[in-house]
């Protein structure tokens, strides 16, 4: 019996990881469960993540909590190598670009244990921003490559990573939104916010360059005023944002706004049909860009660069700088009816997983 650790640290590694630990239920000699670091960790939404998922609750939880950079990653560090030694395993695999992603493969490297990265190569040339450093040096230091896109594979080769150890096979992220769907059709969240298919704009906005400073969240509620003249517009709002707009004293400027509809963060169904069935979305996520691509739904991105370019080359995506008169100019353009083709990028197809897990089940057995 093989055994393997998925980590998860936060909410987008759910929607990553459970469709993996479904392929691994197929494979009777690989023994495969969750450690998850609680980098990042509501109850009531890691609850809600598991059942609409149909995950199994992590065997370890490492409590890690919040901190600066250095504090989360050593952190993690220290308690996942305890976890290491307990555990033994034959394989670690990490998702996407979080702090936890890092200090995992870090930990489990150095104990010589081989490191999987499930969503490797994606790079948006922006070295400033946390994420684009961690899937650097993760990236740089693992055994097996797991890419969504053609980016991720040029990104590798260009950065000399063994050819031999990437393997293009698709979007876990999609694997999960291919589940949920045929899950939706109890979902009542339209009925209980009182929203109508296509008549509201869904945005959500997180990132500390777009919400850290006083000027563009002030410029960001312009906008959304901008928006509820012509739609309604739901804003399922990250704690992150919600305590800056209370810190600059914005909280009169957005009650003010009318036709605004303000939720707490929602479960993975909840958001997945407020995102089908909305008009568009403006977000500055990462993975949203993917998800409206895979659902034909529009997408307007506001940050100054991307790591998911597929979604802009192939999707439904448009990335505009983050400033008031670029976004203005886009969103009227969409409030318009102006929008553009998009296609669904190749191997998005539901399978991701499959493919993952036969290749880690084929590497595992020739490491007997």
């Amino acid at each position: 019996m093989k055994k393997v650790i998925s980590v998860v640290g936060a909410r987008p590694n759910f929607m990553k990881v459970a469709p993996i630990h479904r392929a691994f239920e197929k494979y009777p000699n690989i023994e495969h469960f969750l450690v998850h670091t609680g980098q990042h960790y509501d109850k009531n939404m890691s609850d809600a993540f598991f059942q609409d998922l149909e995950m199994p609750h992590p065997k370890h939880f490492l409590s890690v909590g919040s901190g600066t950079h250095a504090q989360q990653t050593a952190k993690v560090m220290v308690e996942f190598e305890r976890i290491l030694e307990l555990e033994k395993p034959d394989l670690v695999i990490v998702v996407g670009d979080v702090n936890s992603t890092v200090a995992c493969s870090l930990t489990a490297v150095k104990l010589h244990i081989p490191v999987a990265h499930v969503e490797s190569g994606l790079r948006s040339g922006d070295r400033e921003v946390p994420e684009e450093i961690n899937r650097l040096v993760t990236d740089s230091i693992c055994d097996i490559a797991f890419v969504t896109e053609e980016s991720g594979k040029r990104n590798l080769l260009n950065e000399n990573y063994p050819e031999k150890n990437i393997h293009f096979v698709g979007n876990t992220m999609i694997d999960s939104q291919h589940f949920a769907l045929r899950k939706l059709a109890g979902n009542n969240v339209l009925e209980r916010l009182g929203l109508t298919s296509k008549g509201y704009v869904l945005s959500t906005v997180h990132r500390p360059s777009n919400v850290d400073n006083k000027e563009q969240m002030s410029d960001l509620l312009d906008i959304f005023e901008l928006i509820s003249k012509r739609r309604t517009v739901v804003i399922p709002m990250h704690p992150r944002t919600k305590k800056n707009i209370e810190n600059f004293g914005l909280t009169e400027k957005l009650e003010s706004i009318e036709n605004l509809v303000i939720t707490e963060p929602l479960g993975y169904l909840d958001f997945l049909n407020l995102m089908k069935n909305c008009d568009f979305v403006m977000t500055d996520s990462g993975g949203i860009q993917e998800e409206t691509t895979a659902l034909g739904v529009d997408c307007i991105t506001i940050r100054t660069t991307t790591e998911r370019p597929s979604t802009i080359e192939l999707g439904t995506n448009i990335l505009v700088q983050p400033n008031k008169n670029d976004i203005e100019k886009a969103v009227n353009r969409y409030l318009s009816g102006d929008r553009k083709d998009g296609s669904i990028p190749y191997l998005w197809d539901g399978n991701a997983a499959e493919r993952i897990a036969e290749v880690i089940s084929n590497r595992l057995s020739e490491s007997k």
